[in-house]
């Protein structure tokens, strides 16, 4: 066999073996490597935000594989995305109180659903439902991490939602955190202006297990550090009457703007710029003549 025809074989060999490299890569990363491996039993899991979970998504456990995403479809009348998982029914002992959340396998790898055992003594049946639910992290949210605003509350409890009025909003959007004493608790449902009021009407999802709220807490719009993302703050109040689903808040704080920060220091100072008051000096008459 000649040099050039020996470069040939092994140009092609090099060839083949690449696309059976890329092909395996292939199937370890979509779902032809998460097929049905045995009888399985199905659960329910209803996420807030399923990202970009996909059918046929590995469903773990300690990070060790024990089925997969059977279906996904949304809630009808309803913003939830319901998802049946489909598990090996060797992995029947499953708590029926624990928590389901949405992972991304590395930075920018495939979501699968994560399960991690609760304490409850029954195991959730065939068919059951798992009540506990993390929704997808999404990169706004991330970001408002790194910039200090933290992400909202986990609602594993439900929400119950209260509405607060303000004269500015600032940059909040929804989604922001909802804080008590720098802990999240909820989050901005929904920001809208109201046309008669000329006010912007900010509902909030707060976690139903922090229901003893009393109705006649502040609220208001902060911001996380110099130059961070803007979060709603409630002050609790002393009223014996708690905060019940769909009330408003009527004590509110509107968003500081820098513009206004700025006026106020160069209209009044710095502290240590005031000169005494006239009458300091004038406490001490001058002397008399002699």
């Amino acid at each position: 066999m000649s040099q050039r025809q020996s470069y040939a074989v092994g140009t092609g060999l090099f060839i083949v073996l690449g696309f059976a490299a890329l092909g395996y890569l292939a199937t370890q990363t979509t779902s032809v490597a998460n097929t049905s491996r045995g009888p399985s039993y199905t659960v329910e899991a209803h996420f807030a935000n399923i990202g970009q979970l996909k059918e046929r998504a590995p469903v773990k456990v300690a990070g060790v594989r024990i089925g997969q995403v059977q279906s996904i479809v949304l809630d009808p009348g309803k913003e939830t995305a319901d998802v049946k998982l489909a598990i090996d029914k060797r992995y029947d002992k499953i708590p029926d109180d624990s928590v389901a959340t949405i992972f991304t396998s590395g930075l920018l790898g495939d979501q699968y659903v994560g399960i991690q055992y609760g304490g409850s003594s029954k195991a959730v049946a065939d068919g059951g439902t798992l009540a506990l639910t993390r929704p997808a992290q999404q990169l706004e949210e991330m970001l408002g991490k790194f910039f200090g605003a933290g992400g909202a509350a986990d609602n594993l409890s439900g929400s119950y939602t209260v509405k607060a009025r303000f004269t500015n909003v600032g940059a909040l959007s929804v989604g922001a955190p909802v804080k008590m004493a720098g802990v999240a608790i909820g989050s901005v449902q929904s920001v809208k202006a109201d046309p008669v009021k000329l006010d912007a009407e900010v509902v909030l999802a707060i976690d139903k297990k922090y229901s003893q709220i009393p109705d006649d807490s502040a609220a208001a719009v902060f911001t996380s550090g110099l130059i961070g993302t803007q979060y709603v703050a409630i002050q609790p109040g002393g009223s014996p009457d708690m905060l019940k689903n769909g009330d408003e808040l009527v004590l509110t704080q509107s968003a500081l703007q820098l513009e206004d920060l700025i006026g106020k220091f160069l209209v009044n100072g710095s502290p240590s710029d005031k000169k005494p008051a006239d009458n300091a000096s004038s406490s001490n008459p001058p002397a008399g003549k002699h």
